[in-house]
Order: structure tokens, then C-alpha cells, then sequence
């Protein structure tokens, strides 16, 4: 995959996590909200690379091929970057402390309306939101 793929694929789980949120599929919601989150996060990855590859090597490949994404944050080389603009911005931090707890994991969960329409939000928010953080960067 390249850095289009990462940004197509998260555009396309935004407007999946708005329809199950319309439709009451809140769990499903929740965890693509945050999928989209890591697809943006490892676009920015791939940007850092040759022809915007997702990188190949092995030890780029363990700190990559994760779903964590504080750690995507830092692969992303956007760590001081994000922690400044997060004591700048309130609502990105906001947002932030609802989504950093997002992981892979959250698909075996069962999240309620309320849970759903935060994530959704903290990475929707065309101002403030994470997605308009990161897509400023990839």
C-alpha cells in the first residue's frame, strides 16, 4: 500500500463510520472512527518514504504495523509536533483524550450511541478534529 491507499482507505471508513452511526451500529462506529485514525496515521508514514512506499524494511516494518496510535504518532516522526499543537488547542485535545484509548482490540467491544458520537466527533470536527489534523500532514 502507498500513501494514497492510507488516505483514500481513511476518507472511505469516515463516511463508513457516519453510516453505522446513523444506522444505530454504534460498536462498528466506534472502531472504524478509530481505524480511519491509523489509516491517516500510516499515510503520513508512507510519506516519509521512497515514492510514498509503505516501508519495507523489517525494523520500520515493527514500528509501523501496529495499531496503536500513540506509537503511530511517533513513527510518523509528528510527536513534538502533535504535543504542541495539543497545548495549543484545546478541542484537539480534547478530542484526543476521547480517541488515544482506541485500539484494534475495540471490534470485540460494545460501545454505546454516546461513546460513538465521540469518537466520531473528536476525528470528524472539520476545525479541530484529529482527521484535520493529519490530513494537513500526510
Amino acid at each position: 500500500m502507498n500513501r494514497r491507499d492510507f488516505q483514500k482507505l481513511a476518507r472511505i471508513r469516515l463516511g463508513d463510520a457516519q453510516a453505522l452511526l446513523k444506522k444505530g451500529c454504534y460498536s462498528g462506529a466506534y472502531y472504524l472512527a478509530g481505524y480511519l485514525v491509523e489509516c491517516g496515521l500510516k499515510a503520513c508514514i508512507a510519506k516519509q518514504t521512497k515514492q510514498f512506499d509503505f516501508p519495507p524494511d523489517r525494523k520500520v516494518i515493527d514500528a509501523v504495523y501496529i495499531h496503536d496510535l500513540t506509537k503511530l504518532i511517533k513513527s510518523a516522526g509528528l510527536e513534538v509536533t502533535f504535543n504542541k499543537d495539543l497545548e495549543k488547542d484545546e478541542k484537539l485535545a480534547s478530542y484526543w483524550s476521547v480517541l488515544k484509548d482506541w485500539t484494534e482490540s475495540s471490534r470485540y467491544e460494545e460501545y454505546d450511541q454516546q461513546k460513538a458520537k465521540d469518537i466520531y466527533q473528536a476525528i470528524a470536527d472539520e476545525k479541530h478534529g484529529v482527521l484535520q489534523w493529519l490530513s494537513r500532514r500526510w
